[in-house]
């Protein structure tokens, strides 16, 4: 499932909710806010470096970023001062710009850049095994280029890191110091400097230590801090974003939290639409909506976009595509005599289907239980999960509150 037909998608969906009563389309569109943030606006997080700018830039990358191979650090000097687009691992492609030692001319060049493509998080680096002062042309300088992060005056967010590289020495030093105690400096020092500062401390997340990593260390020497660190962007990076840190990132939690997401909109609206008296003519927009909903929670477990596949696995787990439509059609010849509440039975079995079908493909394709497991959990979350509330006019989805 590439953006394009995701777009042809919704565009179909929008169109179909002209032929809705006014009371439910205005709740749809909020449910469809998240996912077209998520899904339809999905690009590459924009990261630039400030600080020190003693380290290669090509070692804070590899630390940074725990999942990029040795292969994907050569060109990234291609081009100094403007924005780089670098694959991590292949899982995913991140945007960076270095902003470190840059004078007065690179300077404009970066302005240029941020007033083009606005940055989603600043890193401000320092060296942790250094416990020398945060310089104030530094801080000076971040405080400066986060201002030109865009037209929501907090979008841009600002995380200070201490690089720690090993050391050999283990014994104490003059005066009483250990190597240890100058790392702690450093990052204390970090943190006074960034949240002194009245320009930077609201867009302030917070101060970590990082330890810097040789640049073939491989994802076999990930640093469990460094894998904290990818998931803290996941968690703080704006939706549009987010997707492709969490493919970089490989968080199980981070993953299960967006594919939720999609799962309650997805439900809701299916619903919302399975309970308006429309015979038939709502099976293209069910049985799409839900393709898509397990084509995405595929994309998010690192797999590739594919309605095709996303047909097959929901073919080998035994349901029937539109199987909330037409569990729906079934309960409305019951409940045909009872004019209403046979509408508000009908969507709450709509929308239950495709919930119980993406809580399997969450438990399958994010947890790697088997098939076997996974279609007892679509059978059971019909039976036991909350039904999906239908939507009501003037309330806040619960897709689009747990985005944030």
């Amino acid at each position: 499932m590439n953006q394009p037909l995701f777009l042809h998608i919704v565009e179909r969906l929008e169109g179909f909710l002209v032929k809705l009563p006014d009371k439910i389309q205005k709740p749809i569109l909020h449910e469809l806010t998240p996912l077209k943030e998520l899904f339809l606006k999905q690009r590459a997080p924009r990261f630039v470096l400030t600080g020190s700018h003693k380290i290669a830039v090509q070692e804070i990358f590899g630390s940074l970023f725990s999942a990029a191979q040795p292969s994907d650090l050569r060109d990234v000097l291609m081009e100094v001062f403007r924005w780089q687009n670098i694959n991590v691992g292949g899982f995913g492609t991140v945007h960076l710009l270095d902003a470190r030692g840059a004078d007065d001319a690179a300077m404009r060049n970066i302005e240029g850049e941020l007033q083009r493509e606005p940055a989603d998080m600043f890193f401000h680096l320092v060296d942790g095994n250094s416990a020398r002062p945060v310089l104030s042309r530094d801080t000076e300088t971040l405080a400066k280029l986060v201002g030109l992060s865009g037209a929501d005056p907090l979008q841009a967010k600002v995380i200070g890191i201490s690089l720690v590289a090993p050391r050999r020495v283990t014994t104490r030093e003059p005066h009483g110091r250990s190597p240890a105690s100058d790392n702690r400096d450093a990052e204390s020092k970090l943190q006074a400097a960034l949240h002194g500062h009245p320009a930077i401390r609201e867009h302030l997340v917070q101060v970590l230590e990082l330890p810097l990593l040789p640049i073939d260390h491989g994802t076999s020497q990930t640093a469990p801090k460094a894998a904290r660190f990818m998931a803290l962007l996941a968690k703080e990076l704006p939706n549009e974003a987010r997707i492709e840190m969490v493919r970089i990132s490989r968080d199980k939690q981070a993953q299960t939290q967006i594919a939720q997401v999609l799962v309650k909109s997805t439900s809701a609206i299916c619903a919302a639409i399975g309970a308006q008296p429309i015979p038939l003519a709502d099976l293209p927009i069910l049985t799409t909506l839900q393709l898509v909903m397990v084509s995405g929670i595929m994309y998010i477990a690192g797999r590739e976009r594919s309605l095709r596949a996303a047909t097959e696995f929901v073919a080998a787990l035994g349901v029937n595509v539109g199987t909330g439509m037409v569990l729906r059609e079934g309960a409305r010849v019951v409940l045909k005599f009872f004019p209403g509440w046979g509408n508000v039975v009908c969507g709450m079995v709509a929308g239950a289907g495709t919930y119980a079908l993406g809580r399997s493909a969450i438990v399958y394709f994010l947890e790697g239980v088997s098939l076997k497991d996974a279609r007892r959990t679509y059978l059971q979350s019909r039976k036991k999960s909350p039904r999906p509330k239908l939507l009501k006019v003037g309330s806040e989805s619960e897709g689009k509150t747990a985005v944030r």
